[in-house]
């Protein structure tokens, strides 16, 4: 096979509040030939995620941060170009941690077949990928069930519109959910069957919720922080549960905000707040990509992205999450 040189996205320099272009650089790299037990893999679709910018600060936390000069990583979907390992043949679809680039080589380990059965193959990157995962493992986390009252910040984003149909398909009494604009706040009513929303830059957000949810809150899951987990511990009722999955509210900051004012309410009202990795999943991927992969089939979950195309654009894409540009899931498109 003729020499394949690919394209990566590097860290060039660590950011300082919101990350710009100057951070990353393109890259042109050529690969070896192929070993034993080895597989070539063309990139499909890349996955752009929030949590990646944690990963561009120096210092230990529960992954690994990335290096300088090298390129990034992250979820991505490919397809197997050539394969000298038993179990994979060209054509085979595969999920991989080596996003940021357009090809690779790797051994089994680090693939994870998927079925061409749902299309587009992006899906396992959003509701099948790991943003539906977390939004499913954040639900058992908890043990949301059918007489709560739920509310989910960024609700609109890849985990947060996940969550809010999953737990309408759960029978839960009320899903609530915030997002960032007018349009995000119909999106989630009229597509992804949320109760109500509303549009947090429209007024205080314990304002909204004593509107919408008058005797309280059973559940908060939490993917922003800040003040509007501040509202939700207001909001709480007794024995009420936190889902803490994210914090995108802070995550640009250059020094930590002081934490909520109200934190004594988790003692007077009893309440349990439980952090989510969804590494600690993995475990349960099999039955995690069965019961979604079912409400996919019969059409009782949406798979919403956002699609730019290109390795040259992918930084753009990764940028616009923190200036809300994205409906659902950011995914690059790389062919």
């Amino acid at each position: 096979m003729a020499t394949i040189v690919s394209r990566e996205i590097r860290l060039a320099s660590r950011p300082k509040g919101i990350p710009t272009a100057a951070n990353f650089t393109l890259a042109r790299v050529e690969l070896g030939p192929l070993q034993d037990q080895q597989v070539l893999v063309r990139n499909l679709y890349m996955s752009v995620d929030p949590y990646m910018r944690g990963r561009m600060n120096e210092g230990k936390s529960y992954v690994p941060p990335f290096e300088l000069g090298k390129p990034l990583d992250g979820s991505a979907i490919g397809e197997v170009i050539e394969s000298r390992a038993k179990g994979f043949k060209p054509g085979d679809a595969v999920a991989s941690g080596f996003g940021w680039r357009e090809y690779f080589m790797a051994s089994l380990k680090d693939l994870h077949p998927v079925s061409r059965e749902i299309e587009p193959l992006s899906v396992y990157l959003g509701a099948l990928g790991m943003t539906g995962m977390t939004a499913w493992a954040g639900l058992n986390l908890v043990e949301v069930k059918a007489s709560d009252v739920i509310f989910i910040s960024g609700a609109a984003g890849a985990v947060g519109s996940v969550a809010g149909q999953l737990a309408k398909l759960r029978g839960c009494r009320r899903v609530i959910g915030s997002a960032g604009s007018l349009a995000k706040v119909r999106f989630l009513q009229e597509e992804c069957g949320f109760d109500v929303a509303f549009d947090y830059k429209a007024g205080p957000v314990l304002e909204h919720l004593n509107l919408e949810a008058p005797e309280g809150i059973d559940v908060y899951f939490d993917n922003v922080g800040g003040e509007t987990l501040e509202a939700a511990l207001s909001a709480l009722r007794v024995h009420g549960r936190i889902i803490a999955c994210g914090g995108i509210s802070g995550y640009n900051e250059e020094k930590p905000r002081p934490g909520p004012s109200n934190l004594f309410n988790i003692i007077t009202k009893r309440l349990t707040m439980k952090g989510l990795i969804v590494s600690d999943s993995l475990d349960r991927r099999d039955a995690f990509e069965k019961e979604m992969g079912g409400y996919l089939r019969a059409g009782k979950l949406k798979n919403k992205e956002t699609v730019v195309e290109g390795i040259d654009q992918a930084v753009g894409a990764f940028i616009g999450l923190f200036q809300g540009s994205n409906v659902g899931k950011m995914v690059v498109k790389l062919v």
